[in-house]
């Protein structure tokens, strides 16, 4: 199972590359189930969250797919590469040169504080 989940997450890293992906036959599955919950990811300002355990198993019940716990691991790995490929995107910079945090060129305004806390 190391051997398939190392695979799966090399082309997970190579998607997000760009490049063309063939999973391994053995990990179809997985990689069908992990592009659909990945379409169900929430985000937050500084990104997109991890999948939760939770979800998985509430997919994998709605549609009636039952995977063992060495699945979900997989599946999990799979995010875990994900999203250290996502983060690595927005983290970069050149060598030598110092990153400042977004921000907003939009003043804060009472409209917006209403839009942003409801």
């Amino acid at each position: 199972m190391r051997r398939l989940s190392r695979q799966i997450c090399e082309a997970v890293t190579s998607a997000l590359k760009g490049e063309k992906v063939v999973p391994p036959e053995a990990g179809r599955i997985l990689w069908n189930t992990f592009q659909r919950l990945s379409l169900t990811r929430t985000y937050h300002p500084a990104g997109p969250n991890a999948l939760q355990p939770s979800e998985v198993e509430a997919w994998c019940r709605m549609m009636r797919l039952p995977l063992e716990p060495r699945h979900i691991s997989i599946i999990m790995d799979m995010d875990r590469a994900w999203l250290d490929a996502v983060y690595a995107k927005t983290r970069r910079a050149q060598d030598g040169v110092k990153s400042l945090p977004q921000r907003s060129s939009q003043p804060l305004t009472a409209a917006l504080t209403d839009l942003l806390l409801g």
